[in-house]
């Protein structure tokens, strides 16, 4: 079925609508992306059709320069010190996914034989890469229910990571809410702003001087981003790791710098777009969910990822407790392997505003949380989940 752009832009955008409405009602209990992936599927199997992504032009190459641009811009949101900062957020998600091969290795082996853990665990611990390289792998070997599993962890990890991991954000935004309404802490966002500013003013690694207000246009800010990713992408290679991790790293660096400013996609008014293309594309690949590839593999499918959550939950809190995090937060830092980015960052803001009521408490908590669960989100999709992939294509 063919549709018209417009239409097929209208109907992606109305399934993300309601998704928002939902969230907002139920003060994120339901998380918007739960509600927008069910409705694709559902759409998916009755009348969508299965590119109705791709005909609404939310494809590549836009996909790819928004993901760029995006983690370029979430760069941006922190300082050098904060993201070195992070080396306990690392560790905690390190030992979710510890977690999840130690369960299934052990009692999913049992359950459901040697090449169902070995295909399924790799996409369970992250991102598309592992799952297509496992997918691959067992389609050689002539394992065609094994390689449809593969796809179908990715595809639906998903639907018990966003609530999960919805409801453990708001407990722990709840906690840190409280906290600023006690008096516990004190936290002023525009006094923060301001100490931030004076110090970035006389940062000794600034080396670019502020631009003039009526210069700073959208597209001076996107060109600036834009140039920024562009650097990324091609020293990844050299530094030998993933490129939109280095986007990330570059734009921590750039607003250190003084050559990008702080939240820039926002003062370009291009934050909201991009994030709709890249959630609209995110649920393209429910496309392939068909109901006869659930019915074949449901009983590995839904059993290794419980296992698998379990083995994370228990990991994690253990690990997280031991270096000062509380259950809720470390747990969620390991759920982002279920998802990754964007969706670690939608159902963080989503759980910090149903929880807070004022600028304070919604500054506050998005200081502590954010930046760990995308840490936590690149650290299990980006990095370990490939290197658990190349070591699990072998064992296959």
């Amino acid at each position: 079925m063919v549709l018209n752009v417009v239409l097929a832009f209208s109907i992606v955008l109305a399934i993300l609508t309601i998704g928002e409405i939902v969230s907002t009602k139920t003060k994120a209990f339901v998380p918007s992306v739960f509600v927008s992936a069910t409705l694709f599927l559902i759409g998916y199997w009755t009348i969508l059709p299965a590119d109705i992504v791709t005909q609404s032009s939310f494809a590549t190459p836009i996909v790819y320069l928004s993901m760029y641009l995006l983690l370029t811009h979430m760069g941006t949101l922190m300082s050098v010190k904060e993201l070195l900062g992070q080396w306990r957020t690392v560790l905690i998600a390190l030992a979710g996914i510890a977690g999840i091969c130690a369960m299934t290795l052990s009692i999913g082996q049992v359950l459901f034989g040697w090449q169902a853990v070995v295909a399924g665990t790799p996409p369970l611990t992250g991102g598309v890469v592992a799952s297509i390289l496992l997918s691959n792998a067992a389609t050689e070997l002539g394992l065609p229910a094994i390689a449809v599993l593969a796809t179908a962890m990715y595809i639906m990890q998903g639907f018990f990571g966003y609530p999960v991991t919805a409801f453990l954000l708001k407990k722990e935004a709840k906690r840190l809410a409280e906290q600023v309404r006690s008096g516990e802490v004190s936290f002023k966002p525009h006094e923060k702003l301001a100490k931030e500013n004076e110090a970035e003013s006389g940062n000794k690694f600034r080396i670019f001087p502020p631009v003039p207000e009526q210069y700073l246009t959208p597209y001076v800010i996107l060109l600036k981003l834009g140039f920024v990713a562009w650097l990324a992408v091609l020293a990844s290679p050299y530094l030998h790791l993933n490129q939109f991790v280095v986007c990330l790293l570059f734009g921590v660096i750039g607003r250190q710098i003084g050559f990008l400013e702080e939240k820039a996609l926002v003062k370009a008014n291009a934050f909201g777009f991009l994030m709709t293309v890249l959630m609209a594309f995110i649920f393209a690949g429910l496309a392939q969910a068909t109901p006869e590839m659930l019915k074949e593999i449901a009983a590995p499918l839904f059993g290794i990822i419980v296992l698998g959550v379990i083995g994370m939950g228990i990991f994690s809190i253990i690990v997280g407790k031991l270096l000062g995090y509380t259950k809720e937060m470390a747990f969620s830092v390991a759920m982002t392997a279920l998802y990754g980015f964007p969706a670690d960052y939608v159902l963080t803001i989503e759980a910090i505003k149903s929880m807070t009521k004022t600028e304070e408490e919604h500054d506050y908590a998005t200081d502590q949380m954010l930046p760990k669960m995308l840490v936590g989100g690149f650290t299990t999709v980006t990095i370990a989940s490939v290197i658990i992939a190349g070591i699990f294509v072998k064992l296959l």
